[in-house]
């Protein structure tokens, strides 16, 4: 690689950034420490720009920070005003598709959706609410499978594809009628090879996947999300140089 090429960066928010040929947006963004809203991606997970919660402005076009290449001497918007409040659209459609109810639900204080919620300052309904009748999946011993949270992430069909070799989950349908379905002939996670040890269960962004007898074992207040916000804990918080870069990041935006 020669010298310019491990020189190349772009601009996010006035804020130089490098990047290697072949890093998204959101790589490179996320290896400097800076957070961008995100749902679907996950490190290491093939990008698949379904949430669109990463929305950026790219050189005058919007686009999925996850999905898009990083470009030498692009200028990229994040936290500015209009596209903050696409997310919060977008945000308030995934909350209004589903049910969230989020003072009742085992994974508040965990969700990813929830904290990205409060990060991007989706605190009010917008959209009518759907309330669809979801089917709820007791059937495996260790893991219970609620349809009603669910949001077409599809972590957990890369994770088990990409990661545990199984392949047992996928998304059926197209537009509103998608669905999750899981690959066994009665349509029940409980006859499947899937084990409470697979990346894929423990990937999930919201209360989709959970494990079996560990209902409210932290209390609420003193989970994750609870004691920092999705930009200190979330995908940067796995690089550990990368969390004073991160605060440092987040000062900048909110100044």
């Amino acid at each position: 690689m020669s010298n310019d090429q491990q020189r190349s960066t772009f601009t996010l928010d006035g804020r130089r950034i490098p990047f290697t040929p072949g890093q998204t947006i959101m790589d490179a963004a996320l290896a400097a420490g800076v957070y961008i809203p995100h749902l679907c991606h996950k490190p290491g997970y093939a990008p698949h720009g379904s949430c669109r919660v990463c929305v950026v402005r790219a050189d005058g076009r919007e686009l999925s920070a996850c999905t898009a290449p990083a470009a030498a001497d692009m200028s990229v918007e994040s936290e500015v005003a209009d596209i903050r409040a696409l997310r919060v659209a977008v945000l308030q459609m995934l909350f209004a598709e589903g049910n969230h109810v989020c003072p009742a639900c085992e994974a508040s204080g965990n969700c990813t959706l929830q904290a990205v919620a409060y990060h991007c300052g989706m605190l009010t309904p917008r959209f009518p609410q759907r309330f669809p009748r979801r089917a709820v999946d007791a059937s495996h011993p260790d893991v219970i499978l609620d349809h009603n949270r669910c949001i077409l992430c599809e972590l957990c069909v890369r994770a088990s594809r990409d990661h545990d070799g199984k392949r047992v989950f996928a998304v059926s349908g197209r537009g509103i009628t998608s669905k999750l379905i899981v690959d066994a002939p009665s349509g029940r996670l409980g006859d499947t090879d899937f084990s409470a040890e697979d990346a894929a269960a423990h990937v999930c962004p919201v209360g989709a996947i959970l494990p079996r007898d560990e209902a409210f074992r932290v209390p609420i207040g003193q989970r994750r999300f609870d004691l920092a916000p999705v930009s200190r804990v979330g995908d940067v918080a796995l690089d550990p140089d990368a969390e004073v870069l991160a605060a440092d990041a987040e000062s900048e935006v909110l100044a």
